[in-house]
């Protein structure tokens, strides 16, 4: 009998054991999130505990939600909660998780600088992607004394992004930011490159100014480099550059389809047909296709240029102002037959 109660006992045990190993199991380390695919919680710096339960109630297995609440109520995770980006990877359990939010153990942004016209819509597509306000990046970027901070003024400001891919955290405050993409931009522009706008007479920011035109003249990158030649031929005799996408940026009116003489007089630093030389900086965010084809531009005696009449995108060169008038006249032939105004 007495063997029979102990085997009783033991059985009885070890099925606790096995119960609260089981419910442990279920509470702390069985899946969190219900989805089989990896989900992601943005905590803001204005979250307090329960709205960053609210967050991941949605995507949540029941139990080890209710893990999670618990390992938070009892670690004093309502006074030190850190913004971020987390990753909740299917199968992590909630002590996992709750680590990872605890300590701050975020997952990157992958962040694609565009090659945006305006400060405002950088401003915009930054804090699309990042916890940062949109309207206080602008502001900060059109500050002055903020843009000398990094070695610019409110016109230049746009050659410091290069537009590439970064990791970046996304809690990244403002001035981490441009130390990061100031960081890029002296790694881009290494002693190559470098070289090559001084023998051009150019400094990076001139060189980024000048890729911004040419890559709204064209988005054919294969032609970039003839046209930076023609530009930079403009450049050296003196003559003005005359290019019609910095009438667009003066109006700031970038539907624009065609150019009209009377738009050629208004006044604007950035109206090329008035001013000689380039404008105060660049009219977009410069592509990589762009500052590289003004670095490696093909030298011609091209002095002029019309886009050809049958809207390839690509143009027609000429060396002669008389040559040039022929160019433009079929291209206006062309866009009236289109009815294009």
């Amino acid at each position: 009998m007495k063997r029979i109660n102990a085997k009783i006992y033991l059985w009885g045990s070890a099925a606790v054991v096995l119960l609260i190993a089981g419910f442990t199991y279920c509470y702390l380390f069985s899946g969190l999130s219900k989805s089989a695919k990896t989900e992601y919680v943005y905590i803001d710096s204005d979250d307090t505990q329960d709205s960053v339960f609210s967050k991941i109630h949605p995507i949540a297995n029941a139990i080890p939600m209710s893990g999670f609440s618990t390992l938070a109520r009892h670690s004093g995770y309502a006074d030190h909660i850190r913004t971020g980006r987390y990753a909740i990877h299917p199968g992590e359990g909630a002590l996992m998780v709750f680590r990872h939010l605890k300590n701050g153990q975020q997952t990157p942004v992958s962040l694609t600088i565009p090659e945006v016209r305006t400060i405002d819509r950088l401003a915009g597509a930054l804090a699309r992607k990042l916890m940062l306000d949109s309207a206080d990046v602008a502001i900060h970027l059109s500050d002055s004394a903020y843009c000398a901070r990094w070695g610019y003024d409110t016109a230049t400001v746009a050659a410091l992004f290069v537009p590439n891919t970064y990791a970046l955290y996304w809690n990244v405050g403002l001035d981490r930011l441009m130390e990061r993409m100031e960081k890029e931009n002296q790694k881009f522009w290494n002693d190559e490159r470098r070289g090559k706008a001084e023998a051009m007479g150019m400094t990076p920011v001139e060189v980024a100014t000048m890729a911004s035109i040419i890559d709204e003249e064209t988005a054919n990158n294969a032609e970039k480099p003839m046209i930076a030649g023609m530009y930079y031929n403009r450049l050296k005799a003196g003559m003005p550059l005359q290019a019609d996408p910095t009438i667009k940026f003066a109006l700031k009116d970038f539907a624009l389809r065609r150019i009209y003489h009377k738009l050629l007089y208004i006044d604007s630093p950035y109206n090329t047909y008035r001013y000689e030389g380039l404008p105060p900086g660049p009219i977009k965010i410069a592509s990589i296709a762009g500052i590289d084809a003004v670095l490696n531009h093909v030298e011609h005696d091209y002095l002029y240029m019309c886009a050809k009449e049958d809207f390839s995108g690509t143009h027609n060169f000429a060396r002669t102002y008389q040559e040039h008038l022929q160019n433009a006249a079929k291209y206006s032939k062309a866009l009236n037959e289109r009815g294009i105004k």
